[in-house]
């Protein structure tokens, strides 16, 4: 989803940040763009690369042609047809790569190959307007050669050259990276938002379900999209069944579920999201006392938090959220990892 064609909700301030350097002629040459997975930075980063690959929204190229408003540029604009196609000279996407023929699983990050272009790239003279564009996303998937090499290119910017970095980790970002870029640090969404947003893009769910898959995607409109697509409210009505079990679960059914979970990337994904989100509601709900919307859930996690206690729920969270991450980033066996998380927290409520 990367925002063609339409406004992108919940983010006007980070639009009207960009706007504002740009009008005034000093365009920061490197922008990070940072916040949760999900909340629309590369929506945002692709908007930035048609607006100024247009030329502002107007016919030049030059950042004086007046105090554009917005960031929109008509879906039908040349430019804005070559960008999302791929096909603009002056624009290039770096993100990570299919580790497969069929293209079922990325690569576990992006590396010093896929960025080792980029100086050169943007050093050329544009070939259609002002400027030239990258988009790295997200940038703390770099491996860390692909880091020192983009390193390089900020150590001594081109001239009428844009670099995006879409970050949903800033902190794993060299500070040396960091240090070089304007930073635009967008928020999550309210949930009415989302809600709004699955109305543009999934038009076919019923209301309830949008505003369900709104409450789980804790403010993330791609988390919402991902849920939709992979079943997510059933997978996360079976994970409450099985959380209803413990302190002991059944053997036989945390296994069934943990081959579903396993079965490709984005259903592993969708399910370590939904676990490790709700362990952590319970923590902020149980710990701050939550009783002012009394219901099951509610009551399941306060049983479950006061069972193992909040210190030690806690310390699941973070062994959990530990292990899960890893298993992206070395391929660690799917199904043992969502076993293992339950299985930790069998032995946290048990305790």
């Amino acid at each position: 989803m990367n925002g063609a064609g339409s406004g992108l909700i919940g983010h006007d301030a980070a639009e009207r940040a960009f706007l504002d350097a740009w009008s005034s002629g000093r365009l920061a040459h490197a922008w990070l763009i940072a916040g949760p997975r999900g909340i629309g930075k590369a929506a945002l980063a692709h908007r930035i690369a048609r607006f100024v690959l247009a030329g502002g929204g107007g016919d030049g190229g030059g950042l004086f042609g007046g105090a554009p408003e917005t960031l929109d540029i008509d879906p039908l604009h040349p430019v804005a047809r070559r960008v999302e196609s791929g096909g603009h000279a002056d624009f290039r996407l770096i993100e990570r790569g299919w580790s497969d023929e069929r293209k079922t699983k990325r690569k576990s990050e992006i590396p010093v190959e896929e960025v080792r272009g980029v100086g050169s790239f943007l050093s050329l003279t544009p070939a259609e307007g002002a400027w030239r564009v990258v988009i790295v996303d997200s940038a703390c998937e770099m491996s860390r050669s692909a880091a020192n090499a983009i390193l390089k290119v900020l150590e001594e910017p081109p001239a009428k050259a844009l670099l995006l970095l879409v970050a949903h980790s800033a902190g794993r970002i060299l500070p040396t990276i960091r240090s070089r870029c304007r930073r635009l640090v967008m928020k999550p969404l309210a949930d009415a938002q989302v809600v709004a947003l699955l109305g543009r893009h999934r038009p076919d769910l019923p209301a309830r379900d949008a505003e369900a898959l709104a409450g789980l995607a804790a403010g993330s409109i791609g988390q919402a999209l991902a849920l939709a697509d992979e079943g997510g409210l059933a997978l996360y009505r079976d994970m409450l069944g099985l959380f209803a079990a413990l302190p002991r679960l059944d053997g036989l059914a945390v296994h069934a579920f943990a081959d579903r979970a396993a079965k490709d990337e984005d259903g592993f994904r969708t399910t370590t999201t939904l676990f490790n989100g709700w362990l952590a509601a319970a923590a902020r709900r149980v710990g701050r006392g939550d009783g002012d919307r009394p219901d099951d859930e509610l009551a399941l996690q306060r049983r479950l938090v006061e069972a193992a206690g909040l210190d030690r729920w806690v310390e699941v969270w973070e062994k959990t959220t530990h292990l899960f991450d890893r298993a992206e980033s070395v391929n660690l066996d799917r199904k043992q990892v969502v076993l293992n998380a339950f299985f930790a927290l069998e032995r946290a409520c048990r305790h």
